[in-house]
C-alpha cells in the first residue's frame, strides 16, 4: 500500500539514535544542552499548545515546570534535526480538579494546564487530539506516551518481583536481585478490512456511542500467523470465513501499547453470527452507503474516529488506493 505510512503515529521518520542509549555520559550531556527539548506527560496525556490544540509543546531543561515537579528519569526519544527530545512524566502532579474540566464518554475531552505555563498550553487525552498533530509530533507523542506506560505498570520484575530500575535511557529495565532484564512491550492487533463484492464488514461495541461503527479487530495470540489470526477472528466475531489475506499498513497505537496490523480480507461466506460477547452487531454495508458514512450523510450510522487506522483503510477502501 503506497500511502501506508502516512497512517496517524507513522511515518515521520524519526530518528531514534538508539546508538546512544547506551551512552550515559553523553545522554547526560544531552539533558544539559540549551537545544534540547522535553515532552511532559501527565498519567499519559501529552502536553499540547496553541488555540487549535495541534501542537505538542516542548519545553526547555530548566523551565520551571520540570523543576516544580518530582519525575522519574527522562526517557530519551531520539534526535530531531540533531536535536535531543526527551519524554518526562509529570504523574505526580495534582491538578485543580476545577480547572481539568469535565469528562466526556468515549473520549476524554478535559484538559488542564499548570500556573508555570501559558493559557494556551494544556495536558489534553491525545485520542481527542492526534489527527491535528503533524506527523513528528504524533509520533513524539504515541512513542512518548507508550513508553510511559509501560514504565508505568512494569515497575516490578516479573521473574522475582522486586522493584527494577529504568535503564538504557528509558528503553530497558533491570532487576539488580536477579539480574533479569525488561524490555518494552507492544501487543500486535489485526484490524481487518473484510469485504464481499461491493460491501464491506463493520461492527460496533456496545460500549462505543450510538451509531458508531468501526473494522473487526483482535489481538494475535501466540503461535499465530497474522493471516490466521484474521480468519480466526472474523470468524469468531461474526461468523464469516475468510479467504486470501494480505497486508496493507500499520499503526503504533499507544492506548496502552499496541500495534494495529491493517489487512485486507475476502470473505467466502455472508450470514452473520455475532458473538455478543465481542460485539453488539455486525453488518455488511455497500460501497455507496460508506461513502454516505464518512460524508457524515448516513442516518443511522457514524463513521470510525479520524487519525484511527480504521478511518484510514476505509477512506482508501472507498478511493480505490490500497493497492
Amino acid at each position: 500500500m503506497r500511502s501506508a505510512e502516512t497512517v496517524t503515529f507513522g511515518g515521520s521518520a524519526l530518528d531514534r539514535a538508539a546508538e546512544l542509549r547506551n551512552q550515559p555520559e553523553r545522554i547526560a550531556a544531552l539533558l544539559l544542552d540549551v537545544n534540547t527539548r522535553m515532552i511532559p506527560l501527565w498519567r499519559g496525556r501529552p502536553l499540547i499548545a496553541g488555540e487549535a490544540r495541534d501542537t505538542l509543546a516542548m519545553l526547555a531543561p530548566r523551565h520551571a515546570l520540570l523543576a516544580a515537579i518530582a519525575a522519574p528519569p527522562p526517557v530519551f526519544l531520539g534526535l530531531e534535526n540533531g536535536e535531543a527530545r526527551f519524554a518526562v512524566d509529570l504523574s505526580s502532579f495534582e491538578p485543580d480538579i476545577q480547572d481539568a474540566g469535565a469528562a466526556v464518554p468515549f473520549i476524554d475531552q478535559s484538559e488542564f494546564g499548570h500556573p508555570s505555563l501559558p493559557d494556551d498550553h494544556r495536558f489534553a487525552d491525545l485520542r481527542a487530539v492526534m489527527a491535528r498533530l503533524s506527523p513528528r509530533h504524533a509520533e513524539l507523542a504515541a512513542t512518548a506516551k507508550a513508553i510511559q506506560g509501560w514504565h508505568v505498570s512494569h515497575g516490578f520484575c516479573a521473574r522475582c518481583g522486586s522493584r527494577s530500575d529504568q535503564v538504557l535511557a528509558g528503553w530497558q529495565r533491570s532487576c539488580p536481585p536477579c539480574g533479569a532484564q525488561h524490555f518494552p512491550r507492544t501487543d500486535p492487533v489485526v484490524i481487518m478490512l473484510i469485504t464481499r463484492g461491493n460491501s464491506l464488514l463493520i461492527g460496533r461495541n456496545a460500549a462505543w456511542p450510538q451509531g458508531m461503527y468501526s473494522l473487526l479487530a483482535g489481538f494475535i495470540e501466540p503461535g499465530e500467523t497474522v493471516e490466521a489470526a484474521v480468519r480466526r477472528e472474523v470468524m469468531e466475531e461474526a461468523g464469516i470465513a475468510v479467504g486470501p489475506v494480505s497486508y496493507l499498513a500499520s499503526q503504533p497505537w499507544p492506548f496502552p501499547a499496541s500495534l494495529m496490523l491493517g489487512c485486507r480480507g475476502e470473505a467466502t461466506s455472508e450470514q452473520i453470527t455475532v458473538d455478543p460477547t465481542e460485539l453488539e452487531e455486525a453488518l455488511w454495508i455497500s460501497r455507496e452507503d460508506m461513502l454516505k458514512v464518512m460524508a457524515g450523510e448516513h442516518p443511522g450510522i457514524k463513521p470510525s474516529r479520524r487519525g484511527a487506522i480504521a478511518h484510514f483503510l476505509i477512506a482508501n477502501w472507498l478511493a480505490d488506493t490500497l493497492g
